[in-house]
């Protein structure tokens, strides 16, 4: 019986010495070029690398597209594939398929996802040649103002089916007795929406929030495919700006970039965990 114990912890303990070999030990110690001046004269400089970020227009031009396409993708991603959740959920034929159509965008290749879109939306696309057709001019979608709608798109199609994969678990998990006991009292179906399935949902609202974000950092992949390395302003977000400091080889601005990057994430995963925390002890009250 002892020996049966052992083999999870030890098993567990190769995760953690791989986690902590790859990943965490040399996030630890790129602390160090953030707070000098470059690998090379590994001069002192304190916080001043960091400071020097929101003094740098591609810093804060890359943060600001960031901000915008997560507060607006995130809800919208959140919304819809929610409610084609509760659509396929209240289906009695073709359930699984009309899922599996939604969930066909993950198996994708992001090579292929960026061809397609980028035949889609280029000055001669398909999508220029339909507008046409009104007497609309042609727009370089991804080298215009209106690229940051376009990438807001993409994330949408591609990870919508993701997170309607989520809820709907989260869906079956509530017992149908809620609902029945909700028809006896001759509740309508908004009473049963905010105070059954909304209720009893949340929980895997909180988890589909946090895969979201995470998610959001994702689509850099589609774009700098598509656009390389300089994008229009509309699509240069945090990734474009690391990813150039890494290819100029300034790890300074690169590791300062990143730590920022990160404290924001586990602050928001903190606070996402705090109000599930405080959710979940109400519903036990």
């Amino acid at each position: 019986m002892k020996k049966n114990n052992k083999i999870p912890i030890i098993m567990l303990s190769i995760s953690l010495l791989g986690f902590s070999f790859f990943y965490l030990f040399p996030f630890i110690f790129s602390l160090v070029y953030g707070l000098t001046d470059n690998p090379i004269n590994m001069k002192f400089v304190g916080l001043k690398n960091f400071i020097d970020l929101f003094q740098n227009q591609y810093f804060m031009l890359g943060l600001k597209n960031t901000a915008i396409f997560m507060v607006v993708s995130i809800p919208l991603n959140m919304l819809l594939s929610l409610l084609i959740a509760l659509a396929i959920n209240k289906l009695t034929k073709y359930r699984n398929q009309f899922s599996i159509v939604f969930l066909i965008p993950l198996v994708i290749p992001s090579a292929t996802i960026a061809f397609f879109w980028e035949n889609l939306f280029s000055v001669n696309g398909v999508v220029n040649e339909y507008l046409s057709i009104f007497g609309m001019d042609k727009i370089d979608w991804f080298q215009s103002k209106y690229g940051m709608l376009v990438m807001i798109f993409i994330f949408l199609w591609k990870n919508i089916g993701y997170n309607m994969a989520l809820f709907i678990s989260g869906l079956n998990n509530i017992p149908e007795e809620y609902y029945e006991c909700a028809d006896i009292e001759g509740a309508n179906w908004l009473y049963k929406f905010t105070r059954i399935t909304l209720l009893y949902l949340m929980p895997t609202i909180f988890l589909v929030l946090i895969m979201t974000f995470v998610n959001s950092f994702k689509v850099f992949k589609e774009i700098y495919i598509i656009t390389g390395e300089y994008p229009h302003e509309s699509l240069y977000v945090l990734q474009h700006y690391m990813n150039n400091m890494f290819l100029s080889l300034n790890y300074s601005k690169l590791v300062s970039a990143v730590y920022i990057l990160t404290i924001v994430i586990v602050f928001f995963v903190a606070v996402v965990f705090k109000a599930e925390n405080k959710l979940a002890k109400d519903l036990r009250s």
